[in-house]
């Protein structure tokens, strides 16, 4: 009888293929800058066409594929495509470069990376410098910070990097590539959020290999610029006026060294995806979101986020006259660095979760908690 009643434990099913693993790579190596999302989203674009019925960019470069575009009743699953990077903000008369932020690029792991600088002429390579710790003994250490921070690109004067290409506002990314760690986890630069691209694009290829029909529209969005403010997300929100918005994204892995789990939640990569509660997230939404989970064996954690959570979710919730919005997250390592890891089974469960969820909205669903 014990056996019988033993509770079933949550296991992965793999979703992620051979080809789509080869998408997933070229798409993540693929450069898309904040506010200069357009190389990847055209990738983005020609992987998803065959799994939608039509397609289409708003005018700061989001990209959506459509299943059903006729139908009145609107469901939004969504990503952000941008990557954080830096603009070039000054060149100093000996051809060095020094930076801004372009998103919430992290200063102090930029001594000593490798970069890309866009420009009209093409890529210019450059590194970030940094004095060898010979030259730095006995003196004070300062740390990395935007003011001293710089690019070399190999010139020796402001008109010789001018002469590349280079002009003040040329964008900066980061070169490192992916690559996949113990056969366990993905790693890269820009799994925030290119992943959730990723995982919304695997949905609608497993919806139409499926041959799954659904009663309502789905809108498949990768919106831009979501580091510098959910601004994509506020635009697209706008246009398509959806009726449910479920939204994808990664949150911080919290089990290495110095992150406190009482502010930060106590949250494992490999243990499933992360759904959210916020004021933003819609009640009953998200308990179709655990209802879902546990009916499919899909192992999921929970994760509190106070006033808002900080993601497209919120730029969704509070369009529209309000739009049932919610979050699941993709735990994540390593945050705004380029050595981000993902668990390669909470990128299927992700998968799982948002294709299993779809099938269980109904067309004109009504989320609210009460109506009179």
């Amino acid at each position: 009888m014990a056996e019988k009643n033993k509770k079933k434990e949550p296991k992965t099913t793999a979703v992620v293929t051979k080809d789509s693993l080869s998408f997933f790579e070229k798409y993540i190596n693929n450069a898309s800058p904040t506010g200069f999302e357009w190389d990847g989203q055209r990738l983005w674009l020609d992987y998803l066409k065959p799994y939608v019925d039509e397609t289409f960019v708003d005018n700061y470069g989001t990209a959506v594929g459509v299943i059903n575009p006729k139908a009145s009743y609107k469901v939004v699953i969504e990503a952000h495509a941008d990557e954080i990077s830096w603009f070039v903000n000054y060149i100093t008369k000996d051809g060095l470069i020094y930076v801004v932020r372009n998103g919430g690029s992290d200063h102090q792991i930029a001594p000593s990376k490798r970069v890309n600088i866009h420009t009209e002429k093409g890529i210019v390579k450059a590194v970030f410098g940094w004095p060898a710790i010979h030259t730095r003994s006995g003196e004070k250490e300062e740390n990395p910070s935007l003011k001293n921070i710089f690019l070399d690109c190999g010139c020796s004067s402001k008109e010789e990097v001018e002469a590349l290409g280079v002009h003040v506002g040329c964008v900066i990314t980061y070169e490192d590539t992916f690559s996949i760690l113990n056969d366990r986890y993905y790693i890269g630069r820009a799994l925030d959020n290119r992943a959730g691209g990723f995982m919304i694009a695997e949905v609608a290829r497993l919806l139409k290999e499926n041959k799954k029909k659904l009663p309502f529209g789905l809108y498949i969005v990768n919106s831009v610029q979501e580091e510098i403010g959910l601004r994509g997300a506020e635009m697209i929100a706008d246009r398509i006026k959806p009726n449910v918005a479920i939204v994808t994204d990664v949150t911080h892995d919290t089990q290495t060294p110095m992150i406190n789990k009482i502010t930060q939640g106590d949250l494992f990569s490999g243990k499933g995806p992360v759904l959210s509660y916020a004021p933003a997230v819609q009640v009953n939404l998200n308990k179709l979101l655990v209802k879902v989970a546990e009916e499919n064996n899909i192992p999921f954690q929970r994760q509190a986020c106070s006033r808002y959570t900080g993601t497209d979710t919120d730029a969704f919730a509070y369009s529209n006259g309000g739009v049932p919005s919610a979050l699941i997250s993709l735990p994540l390592r390593y945050m705004h660095t380029t050595v981000e890891m993902v668990h390669k089974e909470d990128v299927d469960n992700v998968i799982r979760l948002i294709y299993h969820t779809l099938l269980n909205i109904e067309d004109g669903q009504d989320f609210r908690t009460f109506t009179k």
